[in-house]
Parts: C-alpha cells; sequence; structure tokens
C-alpha cells in the first residue's frame, strides 16, 4: 500500500465501483475485501472495505453509508497521452454518469475525473499568449477534450 492513498466512502457499492474501475484502468486489480463477520452496522457477508490499485496508484474503498458524498471539490485527475484514450475513459467513466465541461464528469457513483491530454499544459503555457488564449478558450467550450482541435489552434 502506497503511504498516501485515496479513501473512497461509498454508500453500498464500494465493490461494484472496485470492479468498475479496475475493469476501465490497464494494469488495475482489486487487491483486497473486507467482509463483516456480522461486527458493527454490517450485515454478515456484506463488503466492509476494500483495496484497489488503478495504472499502480493506491485506492482504499469503505462502504460507510449514505452520510457522505462525493463533491466535485474533489477529482481524479488523469493525464492521456492519445486522443483514443480520452475517447475510451471518457465513455467509460461517463457510462451512466454525466458528462460536464472541460474535460470533467462525473462518474455513476458520483466521483469527479478530469480526462485530460498531457499536452494540455504546455498548450495553455505556450510562449504565443494570444495561442494559449485561444486554447482556453476553446477548452472551455468543450466537453470531452480534442487534441487536435487544440493543437491547431
Amino acid at each position: 500500500m502506497s503511504k498516501i492513498a485515496p479513501f473512497l466512502w461509498f454508500d453500498g457499492k464500494a465493490e461494484e465501483a472496485m470492479n468498475f474501475y479496475t475493469s476501465i484502468f490497464k494494469n488495475s486489480s482489486i487487491k483486497e475485501i473486507r467482509r463483516s463477520r456480522g461486527e458493527g452496522p454490517w450485515p454478515e457477508g456484506t463488503v466492509i472495505s476494500g483495496t484497489f490499485q488503478l495504472d499502480g496508484q493506491a485506492f482504499m474503498a469503505l462502504n460507510g453509508g449514505p452520510q457522505f458524498a462525493f463533491s466535485p471539490a474533489v477529482s481524479f485527475f488523469v493525464n492521456c497521452e492519445t486522443q483514443e484514450e480520452i475517447d475510451e475513459l471518457w465513455e467509460r467513466l461517463s457510462e451512466d454518469g454525466e458528462k460536464q465541461r472541460c474535460g470533467w464528469l462525473k462518474d455513476k457513483f458520483g466521483l469527479s475525473w478530469q480526462i485530460v491530454p498531457a499536452v494540455l499544459g504546455e498548450l495553455l503555457q505556450d510562449k504565443d499568449a494570444e495561442k494559449a488564449g485561444r486554447v482556453m478558450n476553446a477548452m472551455f467550450q468543450m466537453d470531452k477534450l480534442d487534441i487536435e482541435t487544440l493543437k491547431r489552434l
């Protein structure tokens, strides 16, 4: 386990979420599932928590109940090298969720993601300030980000 790992609070859907996320990202797996033996608020056999990795990044998941929900104030930023990677992640993560502006989406569990081309930072910091401005303005008009359109500006 990493020294620091995101800890995700779900309302009864931790195992479903871990299966969903690990099916999308390469080099990913569920490491451990902890089931109740009848202790606490969980009926026997219910998933309490688990650990998983997405492309080498460790995560923890808890079935904590309805007290807390995800907020866009915390999101996962995914650097994508190709348009194909952006397209695939965008479609799969937003399935039964919500597509938003500027490469943001909310998945079916309410977790926010930013699906971003790795080249975006370079384009936004172009030495030609007008070009950087055009890239920024175009990005604000897009939902899913398009690498070739941003590069052409």
